[in-house]
């Protein structure tokens, strides 16, 4: 059986019509930031075990960005939610 996605404007999609960006918890440091936390938010990842939050593109369909709860061990969707209200403050972030 293959993966699914529940996108809010398109309706559930197989997984293989987007395209996953990362991590939605990374906060950018300010411009004037020192170059050691420019090199941590560049470059340094955590490997979350259990649920976390993802940035996903609906590439192949409504082309918005959404932001997926996702299971990293069981790879279960627990959420879908639009990028753009969670950040305008339409839905939790």
């Amino acid at each position: 059986m293959a993966s699914l996605i529940s996108c809010p404007h398109c309706g559930t999609r197989p997984k293989e019509e987007f395209s996953i960006r990362g991590d939605a918890n990374l906060v950018r440091p300010a411009p004037d930031a020192g170059q050691d936390a420019w090199y941590d938010y560049v470059y340094l990842r955590d490997n979350p075990r259990g649920c976390h939050s993802e940035y996903w593109h609906h590439s192949s369909g409504c082309r918005r960005w959404l932001i997926v709860e996702r299971d990293t061990v069981t790879h279960a969707v627990h959420g879908v939610r639009d990028a753009a209200l969670a950040k305008l403050g339409g839905e939790p972030a």
